[in-house]
C-alpha cells in the first residue's frame, strides 16, 4: 500500500522483454540501496516487485497485465517515472490509499499555467470517471491529487509547485499518457451494492431502502 507522495524521479534505464515478463531497469541512487529483494515499489503508480538491486539502480518485473493496462509499456531509456516504496506500518497517511493497481491510463487534454500551479485536465474512460468525484482523491501517476472537478469523460486536477518539482508532473504535456487509479473505497462500496452473483449469473442484491431505515439511514 502507497500514500501518493513521490520519494524520488527515477530514470529508465532499459526494458527486457522476455515472454510474458518485462523487466524494468531504473536509476533510483536515492533509493535503491535500501531496497531488498521482492519489495514493492510503486512505478509512476504501479506497484512492482523488486529483483534486483544495486548500489544506484534496480530490477522490477512486470507481467503482461501490467504492460496492457498501464503506461510502462511504453516507457523508452532516459524517461522519468515517479518512485514511492510501500506505507510502513505506523507511517503518516499524508496523500491517501493507493494500491498501486492502475485501473487505466488517461491523456492530458489541457494544462491552464497559473504563477506557481497548474490546473491539469485529463481525458478517460467513462468506466473511470464514474469513480471519481469532486474533492475527491485520484493517484495520477502514482501522485496523490485532489480532484477539482469532472465531467462525462474529463476531470480537473491542481498541482502545488512542489508537487511540480519532486514528480514528473511538472513535464507533463497535453498529448501524454498518465496512469490512473481511483479511490478505492467507491469501488468497494459499489460491488458491495451490487452484491454477489447467483448461479444464473445474475446479481443478487438483498440490500433495500427498509433494511438500510432499520440500520439507522434515513
Amino acid at each position: 500500500m502507497f500514500t501518493g507522495l513521490v520519494e524520488t524521479i527515477g530514470i529508465v534505464l532499459s526494458l527486457d522483454r522476455r515472454g510474458d515478463v518485462t523487466n524494468l531497469t531504473i536509476e533510483a541512487p536515492e533509493i535503491s540501496g535500501e531496497l531488498a529483494l521482492n519489495e514493492s515499489v510503486s512505478v509512476s503508480g504501479a506497484c512492482l516487485s523488486v529483483v534486483k538491486r544495486e548500489r544506484s539502480c534496480f530490477v522490477a518485473e512486470m507481467m503482461g497485465e501490467t504492460v496492457t493496462v498501464t503506461k510502462l509499456g511504453f516507457l523508452k531509456p532516459f524517461d522519468k517515472v515517479n518512485l514511492e516504496r510501500a506505507l510502513k506500518v505506523g507511517d503518516r497517511l499524508g496523500g491517501h490509499i493507493v494500491l498501486g493497481h492502475v485501473e487505466g491510463v488517461g491523456f492530458v487534454s489541457g494544462i491552464s499555467r497559473k504563477t506557481e500551479t497548474i490546473a491539469l485536465r485529463v481525458k478517460a474512460d467513462p468506466s473511470l470517471i464514474r469513480y471519481i468525484l469532486p474533492k475527491g482523491s485520484i493517484a495520477v501517476d502514482g501522485v496523490s491529487l485532489t480532484v477539482i472537478d469532472v465531467e462525462e469523460n474529463l476531470f480537473t486536477v491542481g498541482v502545488i509547485p512542489s508537487t511540480l518539482k519532486l514528480t514528473t508532473l511538472g513535464d507533463l504535456k497535453v498529448g501524454d499518457m498518465v496512469n490512473l487509479e481511483t479511490d478505492i473505497i467507491g469501488k468497494y462500496i459499489e460491488r458491495f451494492l451490487r452484491g454477489p452473483l447467483s448461479s444464473s449469473g445474475e446479481r443478487q442484491n438483498d440490500l433495500t431502502w427498509e433494511k438500510l431505515a432499520r440500520y439507522g439511514w434515513s
